[in-house]
């Protein structure tokens, strides 16, 4: 099982996603993640735009789902966009 961890981005066949669980829960087969995509359309806090190499990604918050990690390969990190993904679930989970 590949070692990842909050706000890594893993890849799975092409498709970037953010890893939203916390590093505190018990090792897990599963991992809680929320894809970026190109052209999903965004709404402020919900959607957040996220730097992934030279690409520009949406949080695509609303598809936020549990993944098996051996099906993940970590290809970088959004921890310097943490707080703008954390208010995305937030928005996603309480509205405000």
């Amino acid at each position: 099982m590949e070692r990842l961890s909050r706000f890594d981005i893993a890849e799975h066949l092409g498709v970037a996603m953010v890893v939203v669980e916390s590093d505190l829960l018990p090792p897990d087969p599963a991992v809680v993640v929320i894809p970026l995509l190109p052209d999903y359309p965004a709404v402020r806090h919900l959607n957040p735009v996220i730097r992934h190499g030279d690409r520009r990604l949406v949080l695509a918050t609303r598809l936020i789902a549990a993944v098996r990690r051996s099906s993940l390969r970590r290809a970088g990190s959004a921890s310097d966009q943490g707080d703008d993904i954390t208010r995305a679930v937030d928005v996603l989970m309480g509205g405000v």
